[in-house]
């Protein structure tokens, strides 16, 4: 493996990873349960292994609007709730940092009674924060000494101690933390822009379409073989979609037999109905992880299902569906790169441009007609807006497979939108950029209208 190779491996570590529920809201419930984590380690008092579930916890939460905007609706993984307030309160109760995006691994009836008890007693606030950055949580917890007989012999009852923890432009990285007043760990990133973010080794932004085609038909299988954990958990999440009764039942409902003669059998039908059953399940509060992609499960599942039911349909090997998803979920980073983590952009427009890239290696597409596929889904569908994370997705999501369908079958077919339409350049590099200029910079008076409309209802 050269060092390139390790890099762009690197960067598909950092940005595919499981996530346990919609990752706005776990974002939140993380920050919390780090604080929580915190009064714990440093406080004698709160030793028993317990405390977590008995303590008198108070919770506030600061987020971006757009934090905000992706919480409100969506549904919180094993509660039958929806929101911020109850994420915040699980977080408190059972949250385990070390989980990252899977904060909510260890949920237990317990502790599922007890964070309900704290919503309940009004003991969790939500605010907008006055920040620059999209994503943005600043979680305090406060708590009083448990006077019990049962947790602790020590500590003087009605002492009260508080921790925070900040996280900012990815979902599960904790920049500072502070307790009692007094700073614990910093770590902001170096650079005056919010969402531009040097982690370790490359970003979406360095590598360009060409190099992720080359990379994904030329790597190493041994070296990529990774990316099929995609599949595992992905198709775990379609499949309970498709067999239980979740969100509003997009995906089963185009898979049931009864209306073959709207959706008919075939292979774009097949595709759609396991995608959104996907989603269908995750944004209802499924208990099962999605396999994320640049800190979103819905976009992780809209650019690995539609390759995955290729794969079924006509027996892909594991070789060459790895390559498939690994070139889908490049070409989403990548895309994502000039977008930033959260926009006003819906995330399955990007998405669904990388399973259409995916989609169009596995029937034999050369460089060239990926590319084509590019440019045929940014002349769709670009401008479908996010107006929050919801049950809803999975008919957005839906309409991205079908669109990345045409556009792959397009492409194959020597079919290209022309330079001359829109906002598609000859240049495939400079029509992602227009597309990132459109999102991010472009739609703001867009997304601050959503979230306007969604708090004022």
């Amino acid at each position: 493996m050269t060092q390139r190779q390790a890099e762009i491996i690197g960067l598909i570590q950092r940005e595919v990873k499981p996530a346990l529920g919609c990752t706005e809201p776990i974002a939140v419930a993380l920050a919390v349960a780090r604080a929580a984590e915190i009064i714990g380690e440093k406080c004698s008092e709160c030793r028993h292994p317990d405390w977590r579930l008995k303590a008198d916890f108070s919770i506030s939460a600061e987020v971006s609007g757009n934090i905000l905007k992706n919480g409100m609706g969506v549904g919180i993984p094993g509660t039958g709730m929806i929101g911020l307030y109850i994420a915040s309160a699980l977080g408190a109760a059972c949250g385990e940092s070390e989980y990252g995006l899977e904060v909510l691994h260890d949920l237990c009836p317990e502790a599922i009674a007890r964070a309900k008890e704290l919503v309940d007693g009004k003991k969790v606030n939500i605010t907008l924060a006055d920040t620059c950055h999209k994503l943005y949580v600043k979680a305090t917890v406060t708590v009083s000494n448990p006077d019990t007989s049962d947790i602790s012999a020590s500590g003087a009852p009605g002492e009260r101690h508080s921790a925070t923890a900040v996280i900012e432009d990815d979902h599960d990285h904790i920049v500072e933390t502070w307790f009692d007043g007094r700073m614990l760990q910093s770590s902001r990133r170096k650079t005056d822009a919010p969402d531009e973010i040097p982690a370790e080794g490359i970003t979406g932004k360095d590598i360009p379409i060409q190099e992720i085609y080359d990379f994904a038909t030329h790597a190493a299988f041994d070296d990529i073989k990774f990316i099929l954990e995609s599949r595992t958990l992905n198709l775990a999440l379609a499949e309970e979609g498709m067999h239980g009764d979740y969100g509003l039942k997009v995906g089963k409902t185009i898979g049931n037999s009864r209306y073959d003669e709207v959706f008919g059998k075939d292979f774009m039908s097949y595709a759609m109905s396991l995608t959104a059953a996907a989603s269908d399940a995750r944004m209802a509060g499924c208990t099962l992880p999605a396999m994320s992609n640049s800190g979103s499960g819905n976009q992780g599942i809209t650019v690995t299902m539609p390759v995955i039911a290729y794969a079924i349909r006509y027996g892909t090997d594991d070789e060459t569906l790895a390559r498939a998803l690994i070139l889908s979920h490049l070409v989403a980073i990548h895309i994502k790169g000039y977008l930033g983590k959260l926009s006003a952009l819906c995330g399955c427009v990007i998405a669904s441009t990388g399973s259409a890239c995916g989609i169009t290696w596995l029937r034999g597409g050369s460089y060239a007609q990926i590319c084509a596929a590019i440019k045929n889904m940014i002349g769709n569908i670009t401008g479908m807006v996010c107006d929050g994370a919801k049950v809803g997705c999975a008919l957005k999501v839906a309409s991205g497979v079908s669109g990345a369908i045409q556009s792959a079958v397009l492409a194959m077919e020597g079919t290209c939108i022309s330079e001359h339409d829109g906002i598609i350049e000859k240049d495939i590099e400079k029509t992602i950029m227009n597309l990132g200029q459109i999102g991010s910079v472009g739609m703001q008076n867009t997304d601050n209208m959503i979230l306007d409309i969604m708090v004022c209802k």
